[in-house]
């Protein structure tokens, strides 16, 4: 066994030095285990087979590079061994071989400087006094003069303050502290050096936060700060350096006092790195400052301190803007306390903006292309927007914010949104406080922009509180509510209706004698609705809640047009929850159903998103309750011939009307590609055509100037040029005219049927909801030849970007949607006749078409409809039973043999005709994977 362990030990000594550089930690990290393995084992005499292994004079000057990082990382192996801080004689050799080892930096860098401070780091106290400190005396002597030597005597006073008191600081380099006045100059030039040196790592170097805590320890933080940071290191224009600075700010957080935090909060190198932000639009720090802040949030127990960082980095603006992103998730981890203060600190900078506050800047560029007129209007704008997305912003991502603060952030974004105080009043709170500034429309517009995001966010917002009714209601998932049940948007009601009856605010769009009867009619109408709630479908009253306290909202947003859109909804409300509905016959008015479809559909036709997703939502709710006639509304939507109506065309120019520019711009976006392509095409169409007409108006111009009948040699006077040249300009000018006007006509009719594309592709959601919700409705059968037409034009159409997007998602509800559904209708009894005449006619048009794709959707459809009559039991032939129940194999062919609701021999003709055709014509759309899909899963 020792002739076993003799050799496993030279061959790992051997191995330290090998010429390839990743087999050396690994026989490095294998000597390591044997040594633990085998204390037995002295360590001196190991080190010495090292150092005669790997001898640095005796070795040939080409393997000098191997034997080094032999001499290395035996010494590392003796150290990951566990043994060498124990045995004293080996530690004493094993540094002295590291600081022979730092001569050859060449190979090495500075691996040997930081494995001696790993060592020295893990060593005890007594250790280093008595066997480390007269060896590394000589580095302890020099720390000034490198990174590594400063970086270990830093080390040593943090783990041995007994050992390295003042007076032997004052002993080894003249002073007794390391962080005063005359060591200034000398310790900014090393953070440079250590900087430059680990600009690779991307991290904050070692040695510069150990001299953060070493400041602190001697009390000269600010010292430390002020001089070395902000008056040294930030003057080196240098990337390194100034990055170093911004982590050396974000790692500080945790360290730091009350007093220190708004020293370096309000400090130069907070500006420094707002202006990095601003000029690299945050792509190189922003988010790495973002995690130093997070860290120091989740870490940190004070309410004091976590206020006094978020404010500080809210308070850094860019002319006016805060420089910290409005989205920022990092209030999640801000304590109850702390982010109660927040949000106060947030509203009363809104209404009271103190820009002296603020650690505020301008970038070169922004002063040379701004004014001074008017920058201070600019500034307060810029920060009241951040605020309330700011404000926003918390209820989503905070967590565990309790109800109480949502509330007051909603009620403060829709009173500063749509209403102004006249005077303060203590009854109502967002305005027992005047803004200093009036808030001008800008403003109003913008916090109601804001206001409709935070509306859509509490609609989908889980149930917040510990109680046990709260957890109840996350478990059930139900979103939008409070604790005790109440919809977020009906407290927005109520607080509104406050509003509007109290005479110390005003609306800031006044509601007319029309106006405010449709808001009372349809608070009365919520209210009878929240009677029902228990005795009707919850679901169904929830949904008419949900919608007409959203347009009731947006009464204060767009009055002409939600009044007419409230009052069909209110009659719609009436009739689907009047006794009389149930009991009605007459089928000449269209039921509630049907009117809650329209609706839905000119609320999908609106540009805003909160509208759309409720529309959906609702939509959800009134899925059961669809009609044959309700669906047939939403699938005229996808109707060629109803798109030239004047009611479908009367759609899309509302929307158009509607929509802002920044709407349009995102369309315009959407379908650059085939707008770039129409109008190439149009303006060369355009250049190759010749007008006869304008031809013709030109020669009788000529001619009645008798310009045509000069010989070449005599030519007009000048009155007789000046008149032709009047009306030839003016006729260019008429003929300019006309064509700009047709231009315009293309690009409105190009406009118009982008829109009119954007909306179909929100009313096939509303499809495709109907078939995942209500798979097994007999409804479900009129919809597959509409899909499978709109499939076709798509295919017909354009290939531009929005139209290929359109026909994908058409083809994805059709196949995942219907086709691969495994809930299909289950009441197919009283409609085999419809259905089999529906599988003859897809079959049949598979045959005729001349596109195989095509003609693959028309197929599939008819391979679904089989497994919707095969799946269904008839009453006039029941299922044949086998003897035995227990034999499985019996109750499989059973299940095989079984027809269902299914005629074998009419759908055997049908796919007979087929198969032929396809084996007979030689260009056939129909592929012989159909044919296998059909006999693979239809084997009988």
């Amino acid at each position: 066994q020792d002739d076993e362990v003799k050799y496993t030990l030279k061959r790992l000594v051997e191995g330290l030095g090998a010429t390839r550089e990743a087999a050396r930690p690994g026989f490095s990290l294998a000597l390591a285990q044997v040594l633990k393995a085998f204390e037995e084992i002295p360590l001196c005499s190991v080190l010495e087979q090292i150092k005669e292994k790997h001898n640095l004079e005796k070795v040939k000057k080409k393997l000098v590079r191997n034997a080094a990082f032999g001499n290395f990382f035996g010494v590392m192996a003796l150290f990951q061994s566990g043994r060498l801080v124990k045995d004293r004689k080996a530690l004493l050799e094993s540094i002295q071989l590291l600081q022979q080892l730092t001569n050859h930096q060449t190979h090495l860098r500075d691996l040997p400087c930081k494995t001696l401070i790993d060592i020295t780091s893990e060593v005890p106290e007594t250790v280093f006094e008595e066997v480390l400190f007269d060896i590394l005396q000589g580095d302890l002597s020099s720390a000034f003069s490198s990174p590594e030597n400063l970086h270990l005597l830093l080390v040593g006073m943090q783990k041995f303050p007994g050992v390295l008191k003042p007076k032997k600081l004052k002993k080894l380099f003249g002073s007794p502290t390391v962080v005063n006045k005359e060591n200034i100059s000398r310790l900014v030039e090393l953070l440079k050096s250590a900087a430059k040196s680990e600009k690779e790592d991307k991290k904050l170097p070692a040695v510069v936060f150990d001299l953060l805590q070493v400041a602190l320890k001697e009390g000269a933080f600010e010292l430390f700060w002020n001089e070395v940071v902000e008056n040294g290191l930030l003057k080196e224009k240098s990337g390194p350096v100034s990055f170093m600075c911004y982590r050396l700010l974000g790692s500080a957080l945790p360290l730091l006092s009350m007093e220190q935090l708004q020293v370096v909060l309000k400090g130069k190198v907070m500006l420094h790195y707002g202006e990095h932000v601003v000029v690299t639009q945050g792509f190189k720090f922003a988010a790495e400052m973002e995690g130093y802040i997070d860290t120091f949030l989740s870490g940190c127990d004070d309410p004091e301190r976590q206020l006094a960082v978020m404010m500080g980095f809210s308070t850094l603006t860019n002319q006016g803007k805060p420089v910290l992103l409005s989205a920022s998730r990092v209030v999640r981890h801000l304590q109850a306390a702390a982010l109660q203060k927040y949000i106060s600190w947030l509203k009363d900078m809104f209404l009271r903006p103190d820009l002296d506050c603020c650690l505020d800047f301008s970038s070169n560029r922004q002063k040379q292309n701004r004014e001074n007129a008017d920058i201070a209007q600019q500034k307060i704008a810029r920060l009241r927007r951040w605020i309330i997305h700011r404000l926003v912003n918390i209820t989503e991502s905070a967590v565990k914010t309790e109800e109480s603060f949502v509330m007051d952030i909603a009620r403060f974004c829709f009173f500063h949104a749509f209403f102004v105080a006249k005077k303060k009043n203590s009854q109502i709170a967002e305005a027992s406080v005047l803004p200093s500034e009036p808030l001008n429309e800008r403003d109003h517009m913008e916090t109601e922009n804001y206001f409709f995001g935070l509306l859509q966010t509490l609609n989908t917002l889980p149930v917040l509180g510990d109680t046990a009714k709260a957890a109840a209601l996350r478990e059930k998932h139900i979103h939008g509510v409070t604790a005790d049940g109440k919809l977020w948007i009906f407290l927005l009601a109520e607080y509104a209706n406050k509003l509007l009856s109290s005479e110390h605010v005003k609306a800031v769009k006044p509601f007319t004698k029309e106006q405010r009867d449709i808001w009372e009619r349809t608070l009365q109408s919520v209210k009878n609705l929240q009677k029902k709630e228990n005795k009707s479908d919850s679901a169904k009253v929830g949904a008419f809640q949900q919608l007409l306290l959203s347009m009731a909202i947006h009464l204060f947003k767009n009055q002409p047009e939600t009044v007419d859109v409230l009052s069909d909804l209110l009659s719609c409300t009436e009739r689907a929850f009047s006794k009389e509905a149930k009991k009605k016959t007459d089928n000449s008015e269209p039921g509630w159903v049907e009117v809650m479809v329209e609706i839905l559909l000119s609320l999908l036709a609106q540009p805003s998103l909160l509208l759309r997703r409720i529309s959906k939502s609702v939509f959800v709710w009134i899925c059961p309750n669809l009609t044959k006639r309700g669906l047939q509304l939403i699938l005229d939507v996808f109707d060629p011939n109803e798109e030239q109506n004047e009611e479908s065309a009367v759609i899309v120019m509302e929307e158009s009307n509607k929509k802002t520019k920044s709407a349009q711009n995102m369309d315009e976006e959407g379908s650059e590609d085939s707008s770039d392509e129409d109008s190439t095409d149009s303006g060369d169409e355009e250049s190759e055509e010749v007008d006869d007409n304008f031809r013709s108006q030109l020669m009788k111009v000529l001619q009645a100037g008798n310009a045509l009948v000069y010989k070449s040699d005599e030519e007009l006077d000048d009155d007789a040029m000046m008149a032709l040249d009047k009306n030839i300009s003016a006729l260019f000018a008429e003929q300019q005219k006309r064509t700009q006007a047709k231009k315009d006509e293309k690009d409105r009719m190009r406009k118009e049927k982008i829109l009119r594309r954007d909306f179909k592709a929100k009313v096939l959601d509303l499809i495709d909801v109907f078939l995942v919700k209500q798979a097994e409705n007999p409804l479900v059968f009129d919809i597959i030849e509409p899909l499978l037409q709109l499939i076709e034009q798509c295919m017909s159409s354009d290939s531009n970007k929005q139209e290929v997007d359109f026909l994908q998602k058409t083809a994805s509800i059709f196949k995942n949607s219907l086709c691969r559904n495994k809930q299909y209708c289950k009441r197919v009894a009283s409609l085999q006749e419809d259905v089999h005449a529906l599988v003859q006619r897809l079959v049949k048009k598979a045959c005729k078409h001349t596109d195989s794709a095509v003609a693959l959707y028309y197929f599939s459809a008819s391979l679904y409809l089989l497994k919707v009559l095969k799946g269904n039991t008839s009453s006039a032939h029941p299922p044949p039973e086998p003897e035995k129940q227990s034999d499985n194999r019996a109750k499989q062919a059973c299940q095989l043999l079984n027809p269902g609701c299914l005629n074998v021999k009419k759908v055997a003709v049908v796919y007979q005709q087929a198969l032929t055709q396809f084996l007979s014509k030689r260009n056939s759309p129909l592929t012989c994977s159909m044919f296998h899909d059909l006999f693979k899963r239809f084997p009988v």
